[in-house]
Parts: C-alpha cells; sequence; structure tokens
C-alpha cells in the first residue's frame, strides 16, 4: 500500500465518520417515530452488557465455547461484578458502585 492509499483511506474514514455522526444535527428537523425514541433508550444498556459480560466470563479473554470456563467461585472479576451488582441495586449510587467493584476486585485477585 502506497503513502497516498493510506491518506485516501484515513481522509474517506474521517468524512465517513463526520457524516454519520452529524447526520441527526443535519436532519434535526425530521422527528423521530416514537417507536424508534423508545427502542433506543436500550442502546447504551445493551452496548455496556456487551463489553462488560464477556469479560466477566471469560477466562482470559479466550473466545468460542471453551473460552467461558471462568463461570467458578475463583473468578475474581466474576466475584466482583455480583458484588458491585449487589451493591448498585442496594443504593442505587453508580459511583459507589465503581468504588466497591474495584475494591471487591482487588481483595479477591489478591485473596484467590
Amino acid at each position: 500500500m502506497s503513502s497516498a492509499d493510506i491518506w485516501l483511506t484515513i481522509a474517506l474514514l474521517t468524512f465517513a465518520t463526520v457524516v454519520t455522526r452529524t447526520s441527526f444535527f443535519l436532519l434535526a428537523s425530521a422527528r423521530l417515530p416514537a417507536r424508534v425514541q423508545q427502542a433506543l433508550r436500550y442502546a447504551p444498556p445493551a452496548a455496556l452488557a456487551a463489553i462488560v459480560i464477556p469479560d466477566l466470563l471469560l477466562n482470559g479473554g479466550a473466545g468460542g465455547a471453551a473460552g467461558i470456563t471462568g463461570i467458578d467461585w475463583t473468578n475474581p472479576r466474576l466475584l466482583a461484578g455480583i458484588g458491585a451488582t449487589l451493591f448498585f441495586l442496594a443504593t442505587r449510587h453508580l459511583l459507589g458502585t465503581i468504588v466497591a467493584g474495584m475494591a471487591l476486585f482487588s481483595a479477591f485477585r489478591l485473596l484467590l
């Protein structure tokens, strides 16, 4: 790949990113239907779950069905995730949940 090809690729990807991210501002006069707005409310929790749950359940980042070996009581990430979830359900305090989860993870990692 030549230098010109690399710069052209970067420029086109930048253009595509700007267009897709600013399209909502450019089309602000067009209102999204109520069903689409309701469906978009589930996007952040779904994205968070897609990022966090595999990290809690997969052992060492291994993929595939063989990688799901971290579901046991010696997995400090899983135990800290369960503890942080219980803390959040009890208090509904997000910053406290992060602190509690990291403290539990550190403790379980040192103990197990």
